[in-house]
């Protein structure tokens, strides 16, 4: 029988943390206490509460990371970190404040209710981080693009020419001269702002491809890159953000992780699914189907394809094949029933996502870093 244990659950914010004590015997929290986000604060209430028996603690994942959950573990104690999209929320319970956020987490945690995520050790948190900076310089370049090209749009230019941000309407933009001081200023402005975020990406595209190369992530990029519409980029993206395939027992777990399986609404002999749950990780979510959408084309394999399956083990370049005849299929069967190519390629990407399960599988269990 197992022993009760204090279960203290934790609203954690920026500034305060609010805990709710859940005693090892009773089944209502006996008290509640705000205080700083502080490390001094945070183990003067664990060794408080570590007098009282066994005792865990609780909270969700959010905007503050996870130095919470490693200081407790660094000080000896048990912390969980809860998946916040996948807590259970009653339909009638309109009111939110942190203390009853803090007792519902100590209440379901000591009911089995939550589900816990995979705390990433500081080296893949390291490594997720730098490839999603990498994501934000892009979308900030395509912000910059849009002000600059707004901005000539307002004044009346618009270059026809060629096709826009290569080297001859780059030149273009250079020769551009306007007769009032402060419209010259306001396009040097945003010239300048678009160089400045070129450069930031030039120099993440380096630090992520080193990245690439290092002795952790090279196999499982080496094998990704296989699959068809996978490159170096998207099968890191896809390894620091999955971060330990192996925990997931079955390809349908991977699915769900990804947020990309049907949402379904059934009841007795009537079966209703939705649209995808959008539960998961969306920056997976997003390589897979911008991957998917090469699966529309027929199954030849290009000579750079080729070219990264070399060296590669007969089992990898195996489940590639049969991820680019499967993938394809589903993609085209959907059409052919009339269903958006939006529909399809969601569909196509679902199927995707477990032949990189499948892969990964193939992985060498190498030590954490």
């Amino acid at each position: 029988m197992k022993t009760p244990k204090v279960i203290v659950g934790l609203d954690v914010h920026k500034n305060t943390i609010v805990a709710a004590v859940l005693p090892a015997e009773g089944e209502r929290v006996t008290e509640t206490v705000r205080f700083e986000n502080q490390p001094q604060a945070m183990e003067r209430l664990a060794t408080r509460v570590a007098r009282r028996g066994t005792v865990e603690f609780v909270y969700e994942a959010g905007p503050c990371g996870y130095e919470v959950q490693r200081q407790l573990a660094g000080l000896g104690y048990r912390c969980a970190v809860i998946a916040p999209g996948l807590t259970p929320v009653r339909p009638g319970d309109r009111v939110k404040t942190d203390r009853r956020d803090a007792e519902k987490l100590a209440r379901l945690y000591r009911a089995g209710e939550l589900t816990e995520v995979r705390v990433p050790t500081p080296a893949e948190e390291a490594a997720r981080d730098l490839v999603r900076s990498r994501e934000d310089a892009v979308a900030d370049r395509l912000r910059a693009r849009h002000r600059l090209a707004k901005f000539l749009l307002r004044q009346g230019r618009v270059y026809r020419e060629t096709k826009a941000w290569g080297v001859k309407h780059r030149a273009w933009l250079k020769s551009q001269q306007f007769e009032w001081a402060p419209l010259q200023q306001t396009f040097e402005a945003y010239v300048r702002a678009l160089e400045e975020t070129e450069a930031r990406l030039q120099t993440l595209d380096q630090q992520v491809e080193a990245l690439a190369h290092h002795d952790f992530y090279r196999t499982p990029v080496q094998y990704l890159r296989c699959l068809k519409g996978i490159d170096t980029l998207s099968a890191l993206t896809l390894t620091v953000e999955a971060q330990e395939f192996r925990r997931f027992e079955r390809a349908p777990a991977f699915m769900s992780f990804t947020g990309l399986v049907c949402s379904e609404h059934s009841s007795g002999d009537t079966v209703r699914r939705g649209s995808i749950t959008t539960v998961g990780n969306a920056h997976l979510r997003r390589v897979l189907v911008e991957a998917a959408w090469c699966y529309r084309h027929g199954p030849f394999i290009s000579r750079q394809l080729r070219e990264r399956r070399q060296g590669c083990p007969t089992p990898v370049v195996q489940i590639a094949r049969k991820a680019q005849e499967r993938v394809r299929r589903k993609f085209w069967r959907l059409l052919h029933r009339n269903k958006p190519p939006q529909v399809a390629v969601v569909a196509a990407a679902r199927e995707l996502a477990g032949f990189v399960w499948a892969m990964a599988q193939q992985f060498p269990v190498a030590p954490a870093v």
